[in-house]
């Protein structure tokens, strides 16, 4: 009997023979410190970002290669035991909730950059891999990972390909999907496959773009390969104050309109500007009700060229302040008091949801008045920070878990917000996935028959329904009972 299966032996509950059977099992094709059983041991993976739903699974596993996951996958798939792929935990849809009765299949030890390559302009990494570790190990080259979500310190590329992350500078550069090339996939069943190539198309269905985004659902990522950006040569980004969120909202619609795509375009309200500046000293506008940022760059031509047409129509739109930074410290000053906004607010309140909807721009003032008015009417807080270029909302709605009743007026709040999305033509979802946290919404967004339709992508590749259950696409008996409850039309 190996080192495992006797610490198993010793430890198992013997009151869930079926518990009992899995772990055994796992215990013989696994190292003991690959397999967590003890209660105190798997506490630290019952949520990911979305805290107000937890779980505790049957074990974690924490393969260190290829095999172990192989291993573990094929036991699971012949107990018929539900497997949750988790990367870094930092997804705030839930989509790394545990399953009752399931097992966590944590990547994180699958940290290795396997090959970059710059001539190519890619790299081939392991899942485990946190994104800003790869722009810091090609920065030599010239070269980075354009997608930056604003956890990239801590998030994990595996993380971002279930999800399709994005970032302040998606705008321009695309989501992970249009960054990623190639994928080593492991199915339900243990089976390997690689999918996409290279070259810049190839025969047969896009089961590249069908894998990514997926949330974990059709197969658990072994490595990726990338596509690298060149750094540009000179960035630079104007800060603008608006006496009116309304009039934020304009200035986006008109630098876009105009033809500009910037590298990055985001906003943030009064609130959010306040927590973000007590936290990271950006040198934000605490007099703004909203400030925009908008970078430029490109050759120090193209840079000039966009920042004065960029500023000319912010005046016009009725900035009342322009700042220009004026070094590349100053710029990333600014950015990082952006990407510091979730943790900012996480400050000044015992808890938040953050929010994730998608809409048209030109409905971006309507929207932001609703979202106003719904916050006096669940008496809850609420600071807007958001993807402006693109209209990816992040309303981070502020509650206090410990008063009974405000964790479910948080959640209903946010409810409206995504339905609201949906009613001005947009979606439930930007870049943070559908999880647990919005599976109710897409009763809402789509159709039973559109519904039919995911569930049979589902099926060809998990036919008995064990990667990742219950997250992201209800069925329509969910739907049928979501919308008796009034919460839905």
């Amino acid at each position: 009997m190996s080192q495992s299966e006797q610490t198993v032996d010793r430890a198992t509950d013997l009151a869930n023979p079926d518990r009992a059977a899995l772990l055994a099992d796992l215990a013989r094709v696994l190292p003991a410190e690959a397999l967590l059983f003890e209660d105190e041991d798997l506490k630290p993976y019952e949520c990911d970002g979305l805290t107000a739903y937890r779980c505790l699974p049957w074990a974690v596993v924490l393969p260190r290669n290829d095999d172990q996951v192989v291993a573990a996958l094929k036991v699971c798939h012949a107990r018929q035991v539900p497997v949750v792929a988790r990367g870094a935990g930092t997804g705030l849809s839930g989509g790394a909730t545990p399953v009752a009765q399931g097992v966590v299949l944590s990547l994180a030890k699958f940290m290795r950059i396997l090959e970059i390559d710059p001539v190519a302009r890619l790299a081939r990494v392991q899942p485990g891999v946190r994104n800003l570790a790869i722009s810091e190990a090609v920065a030599p080259h010239g070269l980075y990972y354009a997608p930056d979500p604003s956890s990239q310190i801590a998030c994990t590329i595996g993380g971002n390909i279930a999800e399709n992350a994005g970032g302040v500078h998606c705008l321009k550069y695309g989501l992970t999907l249009h960054n990623v090339l190639k994928l080593r996939v492991a199915l339900v069943n243990g089976e390997v496959i690689e999918i996409g190539s290279h070259a810049l198309d190839e025969p047969g269905y896009d089961l590249l773009a069908l894998m990514i985004g997926s949330e974990g659902m059709l197969g658990v990522v072994l490595e990726a390969t990338v596509k690298l950006t060149p750094k540009p040569r000179t960035a630079q980004v104007v800060m603008a104050s608006f006496d009116s969120v309304i009039d934020a909202g304009n200035a986006v619609a008109a630098i876009i309109g105009a033809g500009i795509i910037p590298a990055g375009l985001e906003m943030m309200d009064k609130l959010a500007t306040a927590a973000v500046e007590d936290f990271v000293h950006a040198g934000y506008d605490l007099t703004a009700a909203a400030i925009l940022l908008a970078e430029s760059d490109g050759t120090a031509e193209e840079v000039a060229e966009e920042i004065a047409i960029m500023s000319t129509l912010l005046e016009q739109s009725g900035a009342r302040e322009l700042r220009i930074s004026q070094n590349e410290a100053q710029r990333l000053k600014f950015w990082a008091g952006r990407k510091a906004a979730f943790p900012a607010v996480g400050r000044i309140t015992p808890d938040y949801l953050c929010m994730d909807g998608t809409i048209p721009r030109k409905h971006l003032s309507h929207v932001l008045t609703r979202i106003a008015e719904l916050s006096a009417e669940y008496y809850l807080r609420c600071a807007n920070v958001f993807h402006a270029g693109d209209g990816n909302l992040h309303p981070l709605i502020m509650f206090d878990a410990r008063i009974p009743g405000e964790t479910e007026r948080a959640i209903a709040f946010g409810a409206k917000i995504l339905e609201l999305s949906v009613d001005v033509g947009g979606t439930i979802t930007g870049e943070h996935g559908v999880g647990i946290e919005k599976v109710q919404q897409m009763c809402v967004q789509f159709s039973r028959e559109e519904l039919d339709a995911f569930h049979a992508v589902k099926a060809a590749f998990d036919p008995m329904t064990l990667l990742n259950p219950g997250k992201a696409v209800p069925y329509p008996r969910h739907c049928s009972e979501y919308r008796l409850t009034g919460s839905a039309k």
